[in-house]
């Protein structure tokens, strides 16, 4: 087995300030091994049990979420597009923007067909880009016909139980597809998503600043914050979000790819995120890292985005209460062999920021996420008191 394997079989967290880990599982059947993953696994529990209750909890998702799902990887949407044997279309493609199709990466050959277009008129790499347009919003749609969404519903059950009183969840994601709307339809949830509430659901800004109560049927009771609301931000833009000619924004089933309103993947996204309605969930994502008493959530996020990654190393920096959870199958391999960004965080953890970092797919750390409501008001002060003791 190699390393690599090694740190995949065993998951494992690390605490900010410490440069070893501490494994979830146990590698050996001694006692020892044994007594200290369970203290690992309390020692986790009690941080995830504080961190999900604190004024502010955000969640950034990315690709690995909807993988979970039976979502595509990029390599896929690479595959249907170009094919796993080039179709001559796109080699021809590849050869006029100078792209070498023994690099398999969708968004470096999307980014130089878009280059190339913006100078050149070719009918050929013109209907190239069309078709891998509908390819990726056919394969961010179509997977959904399976429902695997147990690992979102189980995430947003968990999150759904926190105080009403609370700031109401914020959950930012980079995927196109409808997982997170269909979980919280799947468990009666609601989620805030900028559209009107009326058909047809038109885009707005303002319905992010909207909320729902529930209200008695008589009394002078003003009301009480509805249960499982949540606010979602497609930071990319969605599989049933259309443009219309007058630039109002609507939900429809399988736009068109001139309709989709989506940041595909390429190395402009930094520049169309500064777009409406992308400029909104910029905004509210920019805003989410500065608060404080915030803890923000990284799940299948793999840092290489650098208009989402740099505004949080940077609060990481600046907001000394802010709180940041990794968590990644990967994220012992990336210590040593990731991006800059990740490199950077690593290095942010080590000098002692309040970085966390969890070896886990989204679907094991559902898993682990505390049940908010499992402890009663009693059970978590005497928790408190007995941490507290245990300190000094």
């Amino acid at each position: 087995m190699t390393m690599h394997e090694q740190q995949k079989a065993f998951p494992a967290f690390r605490i900010p300030g410490s440069g070893g880990w501490l494994a979830l599982a146990a590698e050996s059947t001694g006692d020892e091994s044994q007594q200290g993953v369970r203290n690992a696994m309390d020692k986790l529990k009690n941080t995830l049990l504080a961190s999900l209750q604190m004024q502010h909890l955000v969640v950034l998702a990315g690709s690995g979420c909807s993988r979970s799902a039976g979502g595509p990887s990029l390599l896929d949407l690479w595959e249907h597009a170009v094919g796993d044997e080039p179709t001559e279309e796109a080699r021809g493609t590849a050869e006029k923007v100078n792209h070498d199709l023994a690099d398999k990466n969708i968004e470096a050959l999307l980014s130089r067909v878009e280059a190339f277009l913006q100078v050149n008129q070719d009918e050929v790499v013109s209907e190239f880009l069309n078709s891998s347009k509908q390819v990726i919003l056919d394969q961010c749609s179509t997977f959904l016909d399976h429902n695997k969404l147990n690992d979102h519903e189980t995430f947003l059950h968990r999150l759904s139980r926190r105080r009403v009183r609370d700031q109401r969840l914020k959950v930012f994601t980079t995927n196109y597809d409808i997982c997170y709307e269909r979980a919280a339809a799947a468990l009666g949830g609601v989620a805030l998503d900028g559209f009107s509430f009326t058909a047809p659901r038109r885009y707005d800004p303002r319905f992010f600043g909207y909320d729902i109560i529930r209200r008695p049927r008589s009394g002078d009771d003003l009301g009480q914050y509805l249960e499982g609301v949540f606010l979602l931000y497609k930071l990319h833009g969605s599989v049933n979000w259309a443009k219309g000619g007058d630039g109002t924004i609507c939900e429809k089933d399988k736009p068109t790819p001139a309709e989709a309103c989506l940041i595909y993947p390429a190395r402009g996204k930094y520049q169309q995120s500064f777009v409406q309605p992308h400029l909104e969930s910029m905004a509210q994502y920019l805003a989410a890292v500065r608060e404080p008493n915030t803890c923000l959530l990284t799940v299948g996020f793999g840092f290489n985005d650098d208009h989402l990654a740099e505004p949080l190393l940077g609060a990481v920096q600046s907001n000394p209460h802010l709180r940041v959870i990794v968590v990644d199958p990967d994220a012992r391999k990336n210590e040593a062999s990731g991006n800059s960004n990740w490199k950077r965080l690593f290095d942010l953890s080590s000098r002692g920021e309040d970085v966390w970092f969890i070896t886990a797919s989204f679907g094991e750390f559902a898993q682990m996420m505390p049940d908010l409501k499992s402890l009663t008001p009693a059970d978590t002060l005497l928790k408190a008191i007995k941490g507290a003791t245990r300190e000094s």
